[in-house]
């Protein structure tokens, strides 16, 4: 399993690392340079309002078919056709609930019509997410990251078409943006439905009362999970435009701390994308799971501690490389964010392994510890503070999480945890502070140089094996 972690990680990487920095940076962040803060925090604050209720739209669907499939591959086309007829009318129960708490919070005319795209794009965003559920079960990683990207790289092509060689003088608008989002998300939803059925036979659509109502069942653990921690990680920034008195300008500055690190997390889920369906198989087959963990969170955390540390004190000048204006105020939380990274990619490890395992209940239980601490310093701290106040609130509660999760699984899994490797731990923080204080970076020569600097200290540390992995790659060639 760590051979094909290792060899599929390195591709996953790889090509996201050619499409999605582009998407996010040359697209989505010109979109905001372009429209201006005040429309760019309306769409921020609406997309992320519209993710908060995808549960009723995924209702735990997909983690529960990558785990089931990757346990008993047989199953792959057995319920697909009923499955997508009961995700159709989860989409209308989606729809009715999203339009009602909308009217409820008061918002105009053009905010529900933007808000109208919004939710059919999550709609044709999980139906993506379901047809890619089904690759990852059956360890098909490569189909599944090629469709993983082919929203962005059709969103490069189109909207990059339209922002760098327009045919007219008027000003690109932020409903443009979302339309064509929409085309994107529908084009690759056609290109996954012909790759899955070329893999698995073609259903037949029907529905099934007792089968929704058994799937409901089956589902609800991994559904309130992945509502609790939507809640806690997304509800910032609707709770800064609703609360801050300047909140449609504060939820900009977040949004543009918040795209960096969203931007660092979409590369962080590609190590849960492999490791569910991983280590639920090797669970199923009584294996033993440590090295597999070890490998994955010394990479994973170790990251994530080398870019928060780095983006902390350099924080400016990174924001600058993308963004013409508002950098001095957006800089705060912006690196409260990168600190709260750590946590975030650690609950990707440690929640991973305890959703393979089916700890559920467990999981569900810190996830509301989360939304609780969440939500009561986000009351206090947002009218005051606006962006940094969330972004405190973030830090705090990524940080209280992945801390339970990680005594949790201590305790209970018997993950091993040396004092060595503690050690190894502190110095390598300790050199990534002493390098990040005495080198200001000022330049990409700078920058390079540092994160260079940083990648060598990993490897002198041991969070990257080079002597494992040239091991493990070396066997992997050979069979």
């Amino acid at each position: 399993m760590q051979k094909k972690f290792i060899s599929n990680l390195a591709f996953l990487v790889i090509l996201n690392f050619l499409v999605k920095p582009i998407a996010i940076f040359g697209i989505d962040a010109t979109v905001q340079n372009q429209v201006g803060a005040d429309s760019y925090g309306i769409y921020f604050s609406l997309l992320n309002f519209s993710m908060l209720f995808n549960i009723i739209l995924d209702f735990g669907i997909n983690n529960f078919t990558t785990k089931n499939i990757a346990q008993y591959p047989h199953i792959a086309s057995k319920y697909i056709g009923k499955i997508l007829i009961f995700r159709l009318i989860l989409f209308l129960f989606y729809a009715v609930f999203s339009f009602s708490i909308a009217f409820v919070l008061n918002w105009n005319n053009y905010e529900l019509y933007l808000l109208s795209f919004l939710v059919l794009n999550q709609m044709l965003v999980t139906f993506i997410a379901y047809i890619r559920s089904h690759f990852s079960g059956l360890l098909l990683f490569k189909t599944e990251a090629i469709l993983g990207i082919l929203d962005r790289l059709l969103l490069i092509f189109i909207c990059g078409a339209v922002l760098y060689f327009p045919i007219s003088n008027v000003p690109f608008k932020i409903e443009w943006f979302i339309w064509i989002q929409t085309i994107c998300y529908g084009l690759t939803l056609i290109v996954g439905f012909i790759l899955l059925f070329g893999k698995i036979k073609l259903p037949k659509l029907q529905y099934n009362a007792a089968f929704s109502i058994a799937i409901i069942r089956k589902s609800f653990p991994y559904a309130l999970l992945i509502l609790l921690m939507m809640v806690y990680t997304r509800v910032d920034s609707v709770m800064i435009e609703r609360m801050h008195i300047n909140g449609k300008a504060e939820s900009a500055y977040y949004a543009k701390g918040f795209r960096l690190v969203n931007a660092f997390f979409m590369f962080a889920m590609l190590f849960s994308n492999l490791l569910l369906p991983l280590f639920s198989r090797m669970f199923q087959k009584k294996e033993d799971v440590s090295p597999l963990f070890s490998t994955a969170s010394k990479l994973l955390i170790g990251g994530s501690i080398l870019l928060a540390v780095i983006s902390f004190f350099n924080s400016e000048y990174i924001l600058s490389l993308i963004y013409t204006t508002e950098i001095d105020v957006s800089s705060p939380s912006f690196q409260l964010l990168m600190i709260s990274f750590i946590g975030m990619c650690s609950t990707i490890i440690f929640g991973t392994l305890l959703t393979a395992k089916g700890n559920m209940f467990f999981l569900n239980t810190v996830a509301g510890i989360g939304i609780l601490i969440n939500f009561g310093i986000n009351f206090y701290l947002i009218p005051i503070y606006g962006a940094t106040g969330a972004a405190i609130a973030t830090c705090i509660t990524q940080t209280i999480v992945s801390g339970i999760q990680l005594a949790y699984c201590i305790n209970e899994l018997k993950i091993p945890f040396s004092a060595l490797f503690m050690i190894r731990f502190v110095l390598f923080i300790g050199s990534l502070l002493a390098m990040s204080y005495f080198i200001k970076v000022d330049s990409i020569l700078l920058l390079f140089t540092v994160l260079t600097l940083a990648f060598l200290s990993m490897i002198l540390f041991r969070f990257i094996d080079l002597k494992a992995l040239y091991g493990i790659l070396k066997s992997s060639s050979e069979e």
